[in-house]
């Protein structure tokens, strides 16, 4: 049973370790009605103790190297907030749990390359580490997989995972302004890494995520397969035009199912129908959809962007700490977490949105088509746009279900084709 005063220390002041320390700071009262226990900040942690911020760091309890918490404080809590995969991320949670303190962190990137190691830690010190604000930020989606469907046979989770790449996507549809500029405002509204956005654009982002909901939802060890990963850096206005005229919306999708007992994961875009549930989620909310018996059919949807949702998943595992609960990581042993055998994405298939832009000239659609006959993926529909004033046209182009492996050899042959002028827009449908 924990102690009545609970000893905690935050490492990490970033937007969202500011905002974390000040919950903990404004909410003293609340935790203790809730959970019985008095909880103190007794260190904090970051690279710059200077940094203008909107509150006073403590001098008394800083510690610029976060492993001399661990030697010289008595720790019962640790936050990790930083958000490294490696490096003093990693070295800090390992001391941590080694030293039997429980760490509450929203990193996926830790979590989906080192969840394994760390959760088997956690195990053997009798200790939590819990991490429900790494995927959908304020969704209790991980405790609700762990706790509210333990009984049910899962065999697909899939959703919108990124509430910044939701954010563009959407204002892009509403403003009709192009990538770059949508990006910015994202930065200044603080949905998007003012510095680097690269691993939210890339898919990384959404992908670290699956890789979480796959081991919980299947009772798997984490995979390391390389999968299809695909961000949003390369959709601009004119394909979320014309996914509207066609009844479309894209959205980036992460996805993670069981096929004939082996797991598929991946994100990537997707045109989802404008009428589905998944379709009319916007701006930074996310979504995660998980499908089993005998539930069903269950939908979770709220904020997945922004310090305030990310903050509200810590104080979530805060408190099931504080009540006592000492639970295993992944929701099962370890040792009961089997390696996934591993579906082969080149044998996936989907109907796909094809834009190309070509010289304007006799032959160049007839040329086209030909290359899609040559790698056996048949056309339900063509448009063409022409582009007088350019001498070029846009040709849109969707198929019925190809297999993934012909159309990354279509792709390549268009590439080679000197009558198209850009890097084709293959936009998968779902």
């Amino acid at each position: 049973m924990i102690k009545k005063k609970i000893n905690i220390a935050v490492v990490g002041l970033g937007q969202i370790g500011n905002y974390l320390l000040n919950e903990l700071n404004t909410k003293k009262k609340d935790i203790e009605l809730k959970t019985g226990k008095k909880i103190q900040i007794v260190a904090i942690s970051a690279k710059n103790r200077n940094k203008k911020r909107r509150f006073n760091i403590n001098k008394y309890i800083f510690y610029k190297n976060p492993l001399d918490i661990i030697k010289k404080k008595k720790i019962d809590i640790l936050f990790e907030v930083i958000g490294q995969s490696d490096g003093i991320s990693k070295k800090i949670v390992e001391a941590a749990l080694k030293n039997k303190i429980h760490v509450i962190t929203p990193n996926k990137a830790l979590i989906s390359k080192h969840g394994d190691y760390l959760s088997n830690l956690a195990e053997k010190n009798k200790v939590n580490l819990e991490f429900e604000a790494a995927v959908a930020g304020g969704i209790p989606i991980l405790r609700t997989i762990k706790e509210g469907l333990a009984t049910n046979k899962l065999n697909r989770v899939y959703g919108i995972l990124n509430g910044t790449c939701n954010y563009i996507l959407t204002e892009m549809e509403k403003t009709k302004d192009d990538f770059s500029s949508v990006l910015s405002k994202a930065q200044k509204l603080g949905y998007a890494e003012p510095g680097n956005p690269k691993l939210d654009l890339n898919g990384y982002d959404a992908f670290a995520k699956i890789r979480i909901l796959s081991s919980l939802a299947f009772n798997k060890r984490i995979s390391k397969q390389k999968c299809i990963m695909e961000g949003i850096e390369n959709i601009e206005y004119k394909d979320i035009e014309i996914s509207s005229q066609l009844n479309f919306r894209i959205k980036l999708l992460g996805i993670t199912e069981l096929i004939n007992g082996k797991l598929f994961e991946r994100v990537h875009p997707a045109l989802v129908k404008k009428d589905s549930y998944i379709g009319n989620v916007n701006g930074v909310m996310n979504a995660v959809i998980v499908e089993g018996k005998p539930v069903g059919e269950s939908v979770l949807q709220g904020e997945g962007a922004g310090a305030g949702a990310t903050s509200s998943a810590l104080m979530s595992d805060l408190l099931s700490i504080l009540r006592g609960n000492i639970k295993f990581p992944f929701g099962i042993p370890n040792f009961k977490r089997k390696k996934p055998k591993l579906y082969n994405d080149n044998n996936s298939s989907n109907s796909l949105y094809l834009r190309l832009e070509v010289r304007d000239k006799s032959g160049v659609l007839s040329g086209i088509t030909k290359l899609l006959a040559d790698n056996r993926i048949s056309i339900q529909r063509v448009i063409q746009i022409p582009n007088h004033k350019k001498k070029s046209a846009s040709i849109i182009i969707i198929t019925h279900k190809a297999i993934e492996f012909r159309s990354n050899k279509l792709i390549n042959s268009f590439r080679k084709n000197k009558n198209i002028l850009k890097k084709p827009v293959l936009i998968r449908l779902f």
